[in-house]
């Protein structure tokens, strides 16, 4: 049986509008030389958010056994390899051929963004969807500039399904990202003060996710009704007569409504009325937050066609992922700790829910929490740090941070529950894994900024004993 491939010399050319080398055919498209695998298009990226210029990369990249390589610069375009193609803009190129692939595509597309909850969400949307049908997603989190039409770009002609997750920390960022994804439906997990440091109120923070809503010729808005920005959202959805509106959450007017929530420190069972009709089922992953997120996955298979009921049995299997939950067990002493990771991201709302899971977690020793600054809070920073305090208090024992904000919040707490405190984390880190005991259950969180990962490495890379 012949394969098809992902991308095509032709299929190229239109979505470009160049000249390609007729032989070119690609399996996948890559903007990161290292992780490029044969067959790849790769697209020399030099733009915001991106370390290096992807030019400087070509060589690798072609060496690597890339299909093509797309360039802007001229030095690198007259190096004589059929396989590179000169476009005028690498960044255009890209929206480009994740627009062709978004046009050619028969697929039910759902985005999904919010101030907290939008990979998770995403990833679980994957999974229940890829139970129901070939379903193509997001890669970790890609939800930028360029991670969005990367994602576009990716997707097999033969998809049922698309997820794409969208994200932003400036009003605007998400209506070309919307335009590029053109979903069916959309969700907005939750509005919270996140990236409070580039806007004027969290009022802002709801208009700009509500830009989801662009791309939007018609479908399903997907809206957390307990949340105090609903019927603002609402409000922004329904300018477009086309859009409906499903609501999710505990409020007795939702539409996709939790009935009852029954937790534990491995996931939850949940009850669930969906306009008169009853679902009940385990969810895989632990916290109320998580189960609220579920709502909304069940409200976005049922606006895609799925299978509403086969989804809320495939919840029951998702599981943490590495930054986000994952949780591990390491050597310690003569026992053992348990290492739970949430060092990819941190805000308010996300480190409460974090604390509330620790809690949950049987110990036999202590429950130790690490935190690293939460970053983009602006003026409040010192104020929102130190008002985790009582959370801090009533569901851990110790608290270890590191950052300049996380000061406010260490020095809040009383004298127990201070462990240390250091202005980064890898200088944090010796300090916390001395005075580590066995059995001890730790929970590492931060901004990505913060490099909160380097304590979990730490931990995982180091037996002690």
């Amino acid at each position: 049986m012949t394969i098809q491939p992902l991308w095509t010399a032709n299929d190229i050319a239109r979505a470009i509008g160049g000249n390609v080398d007729g032989a070119i055919m690609a399996n996948g498209v890559s903007i990161d030389s290292r992780s490029l695998e044969p067959g790849d298009i790769f697209v020399a990226l030099n733009g915001p958010g991106l370390a290096r210029d992807g030019h400087e990369f070509v060589a690798q990249a072609l060496a690597a056994g890339a299909g093509a390589a797309l360039v802007s610069r001229d030095d690198v375009a007259s190096v004589p390899d059929p396989r590179i193609v000169k476009v005028p803009d690498t960044q255009i190129a890209l929206e480009s051929l994740g627009r062709a692939r978004r046009a050619a595509v028969n697929a039910h597309i759902i985005g999904v963004t919010g101030s907290v909850g939008k990979t998770g969400t995403k990833e679980a949307l994957r999974h229940v969807l890829s139970a129901q049908g070939h379903t193509h997603a997001s890669a970790a989190s890609y939800n930028n500039l360029w991670g969005v039409p990367l994602s576009l770009a990716r997707m097999p002609l033969d998809s049922r399904f698309g997820v794409f997750e969208m994200g932003m920390n400036h009003g605007g960022e998400i209506t070309p990202l919307s335009h590029q994804v053109r979903p069916h439906a959309a969700i907005i997990t939750t509005v919270e003060p996140v990236h409070l440091e580039f806007f004027a109120s969290v009022a802002e923070i709801a208009d700009a996710k509500a830009e989801i809503f662009a791309g939007m010729e018609q479908g399903v808005a997907i809206l957390n009704r307990d949340n105090p920005y609903f019927d603002r959202l609402v409000g922004i959805a329904r300018q477009n007569i086309r859009i409906e509106v499903l609501s999710f959450g505990a409020d007795p007017s939702s539409d996709m409504r939790l009935i009852e929530f029954r937790g534990d420190d491995t996931g939850s069972m949940v009850e669930v009325d969906f306009a008169g009709r009853k679902l009940s089922g385990r969810i895989g992953q632990p916290g109320r937050h998580i189960a609220q997120n579920c709502l909304a996955i069940l409200a976005g298979v049922h606006a895609l066609g799925g299978d509403v009921d086969q989804a809320m049995a495939d919840l029951s299997t998702i599981g943490a992922i590495a930054g986000r939950g994952l949780r591990q067990i390491v050597p310690w002493d003569q026992g053992q700790l348990m290492v739970i990771d949430e060092s990819y991201n941190a805000s308010p709302p996300s480190v409460r829910a974090a604390l509330a899971v620790l809690a949950s977690v049987p110990a036999k020793g202590r429950r130790i929490v690490v935190l690293g600054d939460m970053r983009e809070l602006g003026a409040e920073a010192d104020d929102l740090h130190r008002g985790l305090c009582d959370a801090v208090m009533a569901n851990a024992d110790l608290l270890f941070a590191c950052g300049r904000h996380m000061r406010a919040l260490f020095d809040a707490v009383g004298p127990d529950h201070r462990g240390a405190y250091a202005e980064n984390s890898a200088a944090l880190a010796p300090m916390l894994r001395e005075a580590l005991q066995a059995d001890d259950v730790v929970m590492i969180k931060g901004s990505l900024g913060s490099a909160m990962r380097v304590v979990v490495q730490d931990l995982l890379g180091k037996v002690k004993g």
